[in-house]
C-alpha cells in the first residue's frame, strides 16, 4: 500500500467509527522550509477548532508491520486526548485588542522558506528570518496558532514593529527562555521517550545562582516548542555570556532548541558547520531543520555572528 492508498483507508476507517456528526478528512499543507505534510482533519459540529494529525509517522509505523486497525484505534486514542470541547472566540482575531496579547515569533530559515516570507511579516535575524503567530492555546500535548500573515496585518491597521515589540515582551512571558546543560536535555529526553512519570524538577540555569557546568548546553522555551527563537529573545544570549563566562558557539540543532557550546581553540568553524550538518541529515527532518551552520556569541562585542565570520585563534571584534 503506497502513502496515497494509506492515507485514504486512515480516513475512511475513521469516519466508519466517528459518532455525533464529527468528519474526518485528509488535509495537506506546506509547513516549514516547504515541507508539504498530509494529515486528517477533524471536524466536530459547533466547534471551530479543528486538529490535524498527520501521517507520515504512522505510515512508517504500517511499513513495518502494524496493522491499519491498530493504527487507526491509535490515532483514535489520540484525538481524544487533543479535541477540543469548546470553539475559540473567532471574532478576537478581527482587532489587534483581542489578540496582542498572545502574538509570539519563531525562526525560520530565510532561504529555504522565500516563498512562504513574502506573505507574512517577517524580521531578519543574521540569516533567519522571525516570523509571527498567534498561540491560541497549548498544551504538552500540542499547541493551537494561527500565522500572522499580511491580510491581518492591515486589517488590525499596524505596523510590523508593532508586532516585533509586542511578541518579544510576550515571548518573555508565555514562552520563557530556559537554559539547561545536555546531561539534563538527555534525562528529559530519556523521561518523555520512557512515559517516565517520575517528576521533573527542572534545571534551568538562568533561575539559579550557580552554574551547572558542562561541556554542552542547550536553550529552548518552556514548552520545547520552537524554542530556536530564544535566541533572538532580547538579553538572553547577554545572560548566556554572563553565566558561562566566555565566548560561546550556537548550533542551530533544529527549529525547537539550540546547543550552547563555550569557546574552544581546538574547534574550527568548519568541524562545527560539519556536526551541524550531519546533525540536520541524520536526527532531524526536514521540517524542523534550522541551519546548516554554526553561530559564534562574542561577549565583549555583544553579538552573534556566522561561522564563517569568526577567526581560528580568537573572535573578531
Amino acid at each position: 500500500m503506497d502513502y496515497r492508498t494509506f492515507t485514504c483507508a486512515v480516513e475512511k476507517q475513521m469516519n466508519q467509527q466517528m459518532r455525533g456528526g464529527v468528519k474526518a478528512g485528509l488535509y495537506t499543507t506546506i509547513k516549514n522550509n516547504g515541507k508539504e505534510r498530509t494529515g486528517i482533519l477533524i471536524e466536530t459540529p459547533g466547534i471551530n477548532i479543528s486538529p490535524t494529525i498527520y501521517l507520515e509517522e504512522y505510515y512508517q509505523s504500517y511499513r513495518q508491520g502494524v496493522a491499519l486497525e491498530k493504527i487507526v484505534d491509535e490515532i483514535l486514542r489520540f484525538y481524544e486526548e487533543i479535541k477540543q470541547e469548546k470553539s475559540w472566540d473567532y471574532e478576537k482575531i478581527l482587532d489587534y485588542e483581542g489578540v496582542k496579547d498572545r502574538i509570539v515569533f519563531k525562526l525560520v530559515n530565510t532561504v529555504k522558506n522565500r516563498q512562504f516570507l513574502s506573505t507574512v511579516p517577517h524580521v531578519p535575524f543574521l540569516d533567519l528570518s522571525a516570523v509571527f503567530y498567534v498561540l491560541i492555546e497549548a498544551t504538552s500535548e500540542g499547541t493551537a496558532a494561527m500565522t500572522v500573515n499580511k491580510t491581518h496585518m492591515k486589517q488590525w491597521g499596524i505596523e510590523q514593529d508593532t508586532l516585533w515589540k509586542d511578541a518579544a515582551r510576550n515571548c518573555r512571558r508565555i514562552l520563557p527562555a530556559e537554559f539547561f546543560t545536555m546531561n539534563y536535555a538527555l534525562k528529559e529526553m530519556l523521561q518523555k521517550n520512557t512515559g517516565c512519570s517520575k517528576e521533573n524538577t527542572g534545571e534551568n540555569l538562568f533561575a539559579k545562582d550557580t552554574c551547572s557546568r558542562d561541556g554542552m548546553y542547550v536553550l529552548s522555551n518552556k514548552l520545547r516548542s520552537y524554542g530556536a527563537a530564544c535566541m533572538a529573545y532580547p538579553h538572553v544570549l547577554e545572560m548566556i555570556g554572563g553565566i558561562l563566562q566566555s565566548d560561546y558557539y550556537v548550533l542551530p540543532s533544529s527549529v525547537h532548541e539550540v546547543v550552547i557550546v563555550p569557546y574552544c581553540d581546538n574547534i574550527t568553524a568548519a568541524e562545527l558547520d560539519e556536526m551541524v550538518r550531519d546533525i540536520n541529515l541524520t536526527q532531524v527532518s526536514e521540517e524542523e531543520v534550522l541551519s546548516d551552520h554554526a553561530y559564534l556569541y562574542d561577549v565583549k562585542a555583544g553579538y552573534l555572528k556566522r561561522g564563517t565570520e569568526f577567526m581560528t585563534g580568537g573572535v573578531t571584534g
